[in-house]
């Protein structure tokens, strides 16, 4: 039996902070896990306005915070490893950041992928995971379909909702995914207006109104339109949602029933076009599967047994994902399905840095 320790690191565009997951896999003809120690270190006001912005920054500042990220990430998995004691580890597998995703022009960036990485922590460093896959003609997204079809087959569908919803199935032997639309890259922004971080459970969202002509505008955007492989970035919401929203001169507690209702309208529509049987689950995980509201209203449009997975994959579900793609990697397997992303070709992506005085 093969058994690797490492750590998942994973910030998502939601902007809650960085993940840290301390993993055990183990392989004997399936894999394998045990989520270990959990933590998710919340950014600071000044980092979750960086980040925010960062989009809009010139290729020379984004080279400037792509160092100074570096130093602050590791800064983060150091105090979680000395924190916890933990040792031995084979490598951290770490996403790193999203500023830029555009595969349509054959670029996307992650920072905190440098390899000064390896030294500052002292350890072996996997990462920067999605460049390879746009260079093949790929989308770059999503990743996670492959840990969901290895860790988690018993499922007929996985679908994390995060800053994006995405969603993952096996079709004609082969496994399908994609973004289906924004989830709390929008609602956070919103609910920000009403002084707070996030919608806890989607109470606000409950007690606003549906504005059908602005949910028939979300409904109506042209990506939705597009057939797989597709994915969505952090400039798409700020070019053409956040726009789009704004027109309405509505209450904000209106906008975010409104879009909850719209990302369970999208969500539904792609299960039901997808579903074959009448005895199909889904597996529900990420920070939006708290949002009680969101997950009511996709009840009321399938009739797919929906599950949310246990705190700990619910949470950590991605981070525990970029530790499995880390090892494949690390073993020259295959880590990214060109069935998932649009690439030429399956393939073993990712950057590996050794740290130099570690035996290899």
């Amino acid at each position: 039996m093969e058994k690797y320790h490492v750590l998942g690191v994973m910030s998502g565009t939601s902007l809650d902070g960085i993940d840290i997951a301390d993993i055990q896999f183990s392989y004997d003809t399936t894999w394998n896990f045990e989520l270990s120690l959990c933590e998710t270190i919340p950014y600071s006001k000044k980092w979750e306005q960086i980040l925010n912005n960062a989009y809009i920054k010139t290729k020379e500042e984004l080279h400037i915070l792509n160092g100074e990220y570096t130093d602050y990430l590791a800064n983060c998995i150091n105090t979680f490893i000395e924190k916890n004691k933990i040792v031995q580890l084979d490598a951290v597998c770490s996403h790193g950041h999203t500023i830029l995703h555009e595969p349509e022009n054959n670029y996307t960036l992650q920072i905190g992928n440098l390899p000064k990485i390896a030294d500052l922590i002292k350890q072996n460093v996997v990462c920067d995971f999605r460049v390879q896959d746009v260079q093949l003609g790929g989308q770059g997204a999503p990743l996670v379909p492959i840990g969901d079809q290895l860790l988690f087959a018993d499922y007929d569908f996985c679908l994390n909702l995060g800053g994006f919803a995405n969603i993952s199935f096996q079709h004609h032997n082969q496994r399908v995914a994609f973004d289906n639309c924004p989830v709390n890259t929008v609602l956070n922004h919103f609910a920000k207006q009403l002084g707070k971080p996030f919608d806890y459970n989607g109470n606000f969202a409950r007690k606003g109104n549906l504005n059908n002509a602005l949910l028939n505008e979300l409904n109506a955007c042209d990506y939705y339109k597009k057939e797989p492989p597709k994915s969505l970035g952090i400039e798409w919401v700020e070019h053409k949602i956040i726009p789009l929203i704004n027109k309405y001169a509505i209450a904000t507690e209106d906008i975010l029933h409104t879009f909850s209702i719209h990302i369970a309208t999208i969500i539904a529509n792609d299960i039901n076009a997808n579903n074959k049987t009448n005895s199909s689950r889904i597996l529900i995980s990420g920070g939006g599967a708290y949002n009680s509201f969101i997950i009511e209203a996709l009840k009321q449009r399938t009739k797919i047994k929906i599950e949310v997975a246990q705190p700990k994959v619910l949470e950590f579900k991605e981070a525990l994902i970029f530790g499995l793609l880390g090892i494949l990697k690390l073993n020259n397997q295959i880590n990214v399905l060109s069935s998932v992303t649009g690439s030429v070709k399956d393939h073993s992506s990712g950057n590996v840095f050794y740290y130099e005085n570690d035996i290899i």
